[in-house]
């Protein structure tokens, strides 16, 4: 252990500090493909039953009109997360009319790109403005790229932690700055070791074959249906998932807020010849919001965010250069589909251990070198993670994986038990040395339990897939929603429609000059 992490370790056992570990909060959002009884990508339209997908704080889409999103509240224990994960999901099953909520990252069997429906958000600005964003992501790069699923972990360390390590550091810039940077330090780590994760929690080593639309590949055919690697981890996650030649040199390291929000920025800002030539508009009609680098900062595709809480009309980039980092958002989770939620509490508890030793470790600034090896290492491990005696690169030498993967875990077990001590019981160590047990053993990984799944029963990938979701279907619908949370639910639901129909009730001005300064507002922003 570095000398920083244990004075930092030191601090936050003490007495009086020991509870403020308890205070962190964390929140999922979780998305997931609504398929009809054969496993085909449902084409109705989001369930007026589920409320309006603009204006729900809970349950939304994503690029698909067929991509459901549940989004939970920021809960200080991780168990009150997935239990509120869990309510949503029990509710939407209540609405769903014999269509499954899919139970893996990688899409169903998709029908050809014109007929995958993009979300639709009603007629207001806002409404109009996410619709032409999503027709713009299917002109880059296709709607079948956009129909993979995930989970997104957002964690945030307590607010009044902040002050105790900056003192302990000795350091002098404001607060807010000083945790932007702690922040940004955290995300560094993770783009150090974050391998780890995609190793021990990938579960997308296989996928159906007309997923990729004949596109030339280096994959094995496991079936007639199914695509796989051997040895894969997530290929969710790999250069098959999302790929963009515009986007190919924007990469920041993540050394400052500054540098980070700037090169997001200037993306938004620059023109991307490929795009120009298509322009915003065909025959009169939104096609894309601009022609630049990346439409909307959201549109870089990256492992992990800095985010802030945003106000109503401000984007993220705005609340991060007006008031800082307040959390991290983990992108690169693969849905579990052996789970009904894609994530259980044994998995939280290890992503709160790994992120705090993120946070409390030594955190150089990432060189070119070391940049390009943390890419390299986190592709290698997505696609073969899981093959015998696989090396990867750590100070410019090789290590092997399993050796770096347990090194690791010796380092993270003291924050795991600095977390048992602060909140009772012995959970996050538990979930630690369940991990160090996929590392001697990787037929204890998701990925390796996947494949053995589809060997054992001799089924596709998607029939594989079909088959859990029913499962977890079975598992919601066998226990509803208790009579007060239902109706809690259902007046959401009602609430939120109203919601929307409010907005595009007091609609003003023209939706061509609403773009222009939504464009606009970023443009202006002093770094």
């Amino acid at each position: 252990m570095s000398e920083l992490l244990q004075r930092r370790r030191a601090l936050l056992g003490a007495p009086e500090h020991l509870s403020l570990l308890g205070q962190s909060l964390h929140g999922i959002e979780r998305e997931c493909l609504r398929v009809d009884a054969q496993g085909q990508l449902a084409l109705t339209p989001h369930a007026p039953a589920l409320g309006s997908a603009l204006t729900h704080p809970q349950i939304t889409t994503d690029y698909s009109e067929s991509l459901l999103e549940f989004i939970t509240p920021a809960e200080t224990d991780p168990a009150a997360t997935l239990a509120d994960l869990e309510r949503v999901h029990r509710f939407v099953y209540s609405k769903l009319d014999g269509e499954y909520l899919w139970s893996a990252s990688m899409p169903c069997p998709l029908p050809g790109e014109e007929t995958i429906p993009i979300a639709r958000y009603g007629s207001s600005h806002i409404g109009r403005l996410k619709y032409v964003y999503r027709q713009g992501l299917a002109l880059r790069y296709g709607k079948t790229m956009q129909c993979i699923a995930g989970i997104h972990y957002n964690f945030s360390l307590p607010e009044a932690l902040w002050p105790l390590l900056q003192q302990l550091d000795g350091d002098t810039q404001s607060q807010r700055d000083y945790q932007s940077a702690s922040y940004i330090a955290l995300i560094r780590n993770f783009r150090r070791y974050s391998w780890l994760l995609m190793y021990l929690f990938g579960a997308s080593p296989a996928l159906d074959a007309g997923f990729l639309r004949g596109r030339p590949h280096q994959l094995k055919q496991l079936d007639a249906q199914t695509l796989y690697l051997p040895y894969a981890t997530s290929l969710r996650m790999s250069d098959l998932g999302y790929q963009s030649s515009a986007q190919s040199g924007l990469t920041p390291c993540y050394n400052a807020l500054a540098s980070y929000t700037d090169s997001l920025r200037q993306a938004v800002a620059t023109p991307y010849p490929a795009y120009a030539e298509l322009g915003t508009k065909r025959d009169g009609e939104w096609q894309q919001l601009n022609t630049n680098v990346i439409q909307i900062e959201n549109e870089y595709y990256s492992s992990i965010r800095p985010k802030r809480v945003t106000y109503s009309g401000e984007r993220p980039l705005q609340a991060l250069l007006a008031r800082g980092v307040q959390y991290v958002e983990v992108r690169c989770l693969d849905i579990n589909p052996f789970l009904p939620l894609g994530i259980d509490l044994p998995e939280a508890r290890f992503l709160d251990a790994f992120l705090l030793y993120c946070a409390l470790q030594d955190s150089p600034l990432l060189a070119g070198d070391e940049c390009r090896a943390c890419t390299d290492n986190f592709l290698k491990v997505v696609k073969e993670g899981r093959r015998p005696g696989l090396h990867l690169q750590h100070r410019g030498e090789q290590i092997a994986l399993r050796d770096w993967g347990h090194a690791l875990l010796e380092q993270i077990l003291p924050l795991a038990e600095l977390l048992d001590q602060s909140q009772g019981g012995t959970a996050h160590a538990e979930a630690l040395a369940a991990q160090r047990a996929k590392l001697d053993d990787p037929s204890l990984t998701p990925s390796a339990q996947v494949l053995a799944s589809l060997q054992q029963h001799g089924e596709s990938f998607a029939a594989f897939a079909l088959r859990q979701s029913q499962a977890h279907a079975e598992y919601f619908r066998s226990q509803p929603l208790e009579a007060a949370q239902q109706t809690e639910f259902e007046a959401l639901a009602r609430q939120s429609l109203a919601e929307q129909a409010e907005l595009e009730a007091s609609q003003e001005g023209d939706f061509d000059a609403f773009v222009a300064a939504y464009q606009a507002s970023i443009l202006g922003l002093a770094v």
